[in-house]
């Protein structure tokens, strides 16, 4: 076989469990936030017709467990995205010249 303009050495696909694990926790916590969410507004529905105050409070709490599902599920996307090389890492602030006077040009007038 002759190599053309473009041959090379290509990489086998091979199974990364460090991605594979991103993947479920992410399906995991989204599935976490649909149930969550199903059930505050259940939960609401209650509340409003039956007046209980548990229902009220499994409201809050089911409303703030997914919140921070859905946040989870965020922060693992991010991570996958950088695992993938689709996203880079924000650069690092520069450090400040000691020297430089603080407060910008309005203090340096």
């Amino acid at each position: 076989m002759t190599g053309g303009k473009r041959s090379g050495d290509r990489t086998k696909a091979r199974l990364r469990p460090d991605l594979l694990a991103l993947a479920f926790g992410i399906t995991f916590a989204l599935v976490a936030w649909g149930y969550l969410v199903l059930a505050a507004i259940d939960f609401g529905a209650n509340a409003r017709h039956d007046g209980k105050t548990s229902a009220w409070f499994f409201l809050v709490v089911a409303a703030f467990g997914g919140m921070l599902c859905l946040f989870l599920a965020f922060m693992l996307a991010v991570r996958l995205s950088r695992s993938l090389g689709l996203s880079a890492a924000p650069e690092p602030k520069q450090k400040r010249d000691p020297g430089t006077p603080k407060g910008g040009k309005r203090a340096a007038r």
